[in-house]
């Protein structure tokens, strides 16, 4: 099982809020200057049959003896598209990366419900499956039913997916990227470039073995993604420069996100995933 009411029980101490970005009339709940009910007024127009009274200005009436409703700005839901890797790689380690991935997902998910907002939980890996953003706990509940049956599968083809979802983004939304990351990282970068206009959220997951590395001697490999074997004889040259290599390549990819705003996070399957949760929100 991925999650239990107590998982997100302990998620209720926690607020998602984004930065301001997402709006440029962000103040506790997202606003458009369309015309609708809201806390700013941006205009009047004369009073008719079915109007709200409690929005007649009567101040105005007194000058003017006139009626004239409040024109406010319109409140815009936020959508959160969730992005969640589903490739093979995904599938190393106990837990499973993609369990600690999914339960990151849905906890957001979660989150975003409270707000009565749309989500999306989308999954990808040579190609991505788009799922339509949608809002209430009924839906939370069938994704989490949807999550518990994915076994993750394919090689990871990242920005043609990054590409393929682009068309669902249709405003300034949230959007978060959940992977390992393990892949070409010119991919990496097109992917993420493509949606800096948004409120960007990184998440990386690895299994504490692929960040320590503590083997030696003789070991056999298996790519998950592609099933190809290798035999190493790792000395510990060959675990620093694995190491050196595996921090100049997510080093890459905070740089990225740095350069466009995104926020990023690092975390591994040995951590407490409310840990995760408190760094995400405590950094937001």
């Amino acid at each position: 099982m991925l999650v239990d009411a107590d998982f997100f029980s302990e998620l209720d101490r926690f607020d998602f809020m984004v930065r301001k970005r997402v709006s440029t009339a962000y103040a506790g709940t997202r606003r458009s200057t369309l015309h609708g009910r809201g806390l700013v007024t941006v205009g009047y127009r004369e009073y008719t049959n079915g109007d709200d009274f409690k929005t007649i200005d009567w101040k105005l009436y007194g000058r003017t003896e006139k009626l004239y409703v409040r024109q406010f700005e319109e409140e815009k839901s936020l959508t959160a598209h969730i992005l969640l890797d589903t490739s093979r790689s995904m599938a190393f380690g106990s837990p499973r990366k993609f369990d600690y991935a999914a339960r990151l997902a849905l906890g957001i998910a979660y989150l975003v419900t409270k707000q009565n907002e749309k989500f999306a939980i989308s999954g990808f890996q040579e190609n991505v499956e788009i799922a339509r953003p949608k809002r209430g706990r009924h839906h939370l509940s069938s994704v989490v039913s949807l999550l518990e049956s994915v076994e993750p599968d394919g090689s990871t083809a990242f920005d043609r997916c990054m590409e393929e979802y682009q068309s669902m983004i249709r405003s300034r939304s949230l959007v978060v990227i959940i992977s390992d990351f393990l892949t070409d990282i010119e991919s990496i970068a097109s992917g993420i470039y493509r949606y800096g206009k948004n409120e960007l959220l990184i998440l990386q997951v690895f299994d504490s073995f692929e960040l320590d590395f503590m083997v030696q001697d003789n070991v056999k490999f298996v790519d998950l993604e592609n099933g190809r074997n290798l035999e190493i004889n790792v000395s510990p040259r060959f675990v620093n420069e694995y190491k050196t290599r595996l921090e100049a390549h997510n080093s890459r990819i905070r740089e990225i996100c740095n350069e466009i705003g995104a926020s990023y996070h690092l975390f591994s399957t040995k951590n407490p995933i409310f840990d995760a949760f408190f760094e995400i929100m405590g950094k937001r």
